[in-house]
């Protein structure tokens, strides 16, 4: 085990604070990466406020992880000393059940996390990204194409993947009409790839100052969700809505907005204490509609992913902070105080 710098909270109720972890030592399948940069995801924030369970001290979160290979075990061939890799929000699992047979990793019911699981090599608590380096088995280690900065890469290592997944689930494709529920993290980041897939793209917001700031993303129409006749006016409208807002609120508003045979798909996770208030049932019964969910994807998707981003030229909107940022911007993130993702550059930790 060695010890690295990190940034983490030793109770729920502190804020996170200069910190040491162990790693383990290089294993013949692992990949050692010297991170440079970690996003910040509203999961962070639950994480380390104790809001989905009770958590390990310290607390260290973080899984949109970009980095430098430092070293290589002895049985690594997929990266090597040098190269630009990400970790995402997985570094393994059970690799035997059905979802990890069809690279479905993010359902395996095994699944170690990035942070909040427990490491199979040594039985601690996984750390994440807020700190200086990290050791990742090789197969969920992401190569990071040449055509995106290490910057815009994090967040894409959860946000992008967490819009790409539904957008490539429901086979969306030119023609096919999209709505993105909330502009935040998340939500910018469907607009932008719901657009490079060739969707015509219509943004809900309950901020008229966001108005004019999901046009520039790309979306074609912006609706006040609190609008009443707005709303009404995308009855059986759309293919698929993307719900990104994690506050609890009424599903029912939107569900109507579905065509037939359409998808709401709801990506924000309220608090486990709190829910939403859930459509009517003869809401869903006539249009033959859906509400489903989804989470992250497996390494292939994401993997596919950064790729697609690089090559349309998809990047988050981003806020580059340094580690002693961290409280201040965990902060405005509560607010909603920021447009769209902040990224911590680990350079001066």
């Amino acid at each position: 085990m060695s010890q690295v710098s990190a940034y983490g909270a030793v109770r729920s109720d502190a804020p996170l604070q200069a910190v040491k972890i162990e790693r383990r030592e290089l294993g013949a399948d692992d990949v050692a990466i010297d991170i440079t940069h970690c996003g910040i995801c509203h999961s962070d924030l639950h994480y380390v406020r104790g809001e989905w369970g009770e958590q390990p001290s310290p607390a260290v979160p973080g899984h949109e992880i970009v980095g430098v290979v430092r070293a290589v075990g002895a049985n690594v061939t997929k990266h090597k000393a040098g190269d630009r890799v990400g970790v995402g929000c997985m570094v393994d699992s059970c690799r035997a059940c059905e979802a990890c047979q069809e690279g479905e990793e993010q359902f395996c019911t095994k699944q170690i996390g990035t942070y909040m699981g427990i490491e199979k090599q040594t039985g601690l608590p996984t750390y994440g990204g807020y700190s200086k380096a990290i050791i990742v088995t090789q197969d969920f280690v992401l190569r990071i194409p040449d055509g995106l900065k290490s910057e815009h890469a994090a967040p894409l290592l959860c946000a992008g993947i967490t819009t790409y997944s539904p957008l490539r689930h429901w086979k969306v494709a030119p023609g096919q009409k999209v709505g993105v529920v909330g502009l935040g993290g998340l939500g910018h980041m469907a607009v932008k790839l719901a657009k490079a897939m060739g969707a015509h793209v219509v943004v809900f917001t309950t901020s008229p100052g966001k108005v004019a700031d999901a046009k520039a993303l790309g979306a074609d129409e912006v609706v006040l969700s609190k609008d009443a006749a707005q709303m009404k006016a995308y009855t059986n409208s759309f293919h698929l809505i993307i719900d990104a807002v994690s506050a609890p609120h009424d599903l029912e508003a939107f569900s109507g907005l579905l065509r037939r045979n359409g998808t709401l798909c709801l990506l924000g996770a309220p608090p486990i204490t709190e829910s939403h208030v859930w459509p009517q049932v003869f809401t869903m019964l006539m249009g033959r509609r859906s509400v489903a969910g989804s989470p992250i994807g497996g390494i292939r998707e994401t993997q596919e992913m950064l790729d697609f981003c690089a090559e349309k030229g998809v990047k988050p909107e981003i806020e580059i902070i340094a580690p002693d940022g961290i409280n201040g911007a965990y902060e405005r993130l509560v607010k909603g105080d920021i447009r769209y993702r902040f990224v911590i550059d680990m350079a001066t930790l």
